[in-house]
């Protein structure tokens, strides 16, 4: 287990912690995590639990509705981040669990917690695009990575999620501070 990388306010058991580096980078508070086992959660039958889309060809987007590949996503600075390439597939739950995206100006890609997006338009006029609040532009690049571009473990989903997680309180100065 490693060191919390944070201090108590003062000395009373009980206190606040208040982080002493990036949180959302050093897994503090809503941005805290669970050490899961590192290997894919499975289906019944053993395989990968949750895929891109290219790898299932019985996943598809149904016809008639909007596809967000190619999207740009915008970050909650209203600054573009990236563009959406891929979706990733629950096969036990057949739903969309992730957007991969490719970042604005980097090779990197990231994998985007589908709960964390708002789809304003979703595809019914222009100007479409897909809204994450919870973290900048800037802060995509800083998302925990996956090993793998065909599968992602129960501790990379665990890190993903409780980085978005902890942006909600800690992406700018002022989430962070009282409301009164």
């Amino acid at each position: 287990m490693s060191d919390i990388k944070a201090v108590a306010v003062d000395g009373f058991n009980g206190s606040p912690l208040v982080p002493t580096g990036n949180p959302m980078i050093d897994g503090v508070g809503p941005a805290s995590w669970a050490n899961r086992a590192d290997e894919p959660d499975r289906t019944f039958h053993g395989a990968p639990k949750i895929v891109p889309m290219r790898l299932d060809p019985t996943f598809s987007v149904a016809k008639g509705d909007p596809d967000p590949r190619g999207l740009p996503v915008e970050a909650a600075d209203k600054v573009t981040a990236g563009t959406v390439i891929e979706l990733w597939v629950d096969r036990a739950e057949p739903q969309v669990r992730y957007y991969e995206v490719q970042l604005s100006g980097s090779e990197r890609r990231i994998m985007l917690p589908a709960g964390f997006v708002q789809w304003p338009n979703f595809g019914l006029w222009g100007n479409d695009r897909l809204l994450v609040k919870a973290i900048t532009a800037a802060q995509f690049s800083d998302v925990p990575a996956i090993r793998r571009d065909d599968q992602i473990t129960l501790l990379e989903e665990d890190k993903v999620m409780a980085y978005f997680a902890g942006g909600h309180l800690y992406a700018t100065a002022a989430r962070s501070e009282p409301l009164i």
